[in-house]
């Protein structure tokens, strides 16, 4: 009986040492429009908030209502990265869409990706990290009235 504790004890303390070394983290840059395309996502965020990614161009800013940002995280677990990154980037942009509604703001501008408080611009992709069981994407944006 002893010996067979033992041995459990050392299987456990094997299998808790390969942990660190399965859980990943990837930095994975994926297109926007694949992301928007993928999930309903277009169909799903409507048309009542615009979003501008990066430095692309909108029209022009009546005013200014805040700043603000979102971290989501979503289950990878069995997913490929680009289904696991989708999904957790539909999440983070209804929820800036939420904000946007809540502060009467129409677009949000100048979206960057903001993962772990760094920013990377880009108005055709975004940043994703994937993990063993987790995926995350964070993003930062300007929620602002634009004219129509």
């Amino acid at each position: 009986m002893k010996r067979k504790i033992l041995l459990a004890a050392v299987v456990a303390v094997a299998l808790i040492n390969t942990l660190p070394a399965q859980a990943a983290d990837r930095k994975v840059m994926l297109p926007l429009a694949a992301a928007m395309a993928d999930n309903d996502a277009q169909s799903r965020l409507g048309d009542s908030v615009k979003f501008y990614f990066g430095n692309q161009p909108t029209p022009p800013v009546l005013s200014k209502l805040g700043v603000d940002k979102t971290s989501q995280k979503t289950n990878a677990f069995g997913k490929s990265d680009e289904k696991a990154c989708h999904w957790v980037f539909l999440s983070a942009m209804l929820r800036l869409q939420k904000r946007a509604i809540d502060l009467g703001a129409n677009a949000v501008v100048n979206i960057v990706s903001n993962y772990d408080n760094i920013e990377y611009s880009s108005s055709t992709e975004f940043e994703c990290h994937v993990g063993a069981i987790m995926a995350g994407a964070a993003f930062k944006g300007e929620f602002v009235k634009i004219a129509k």
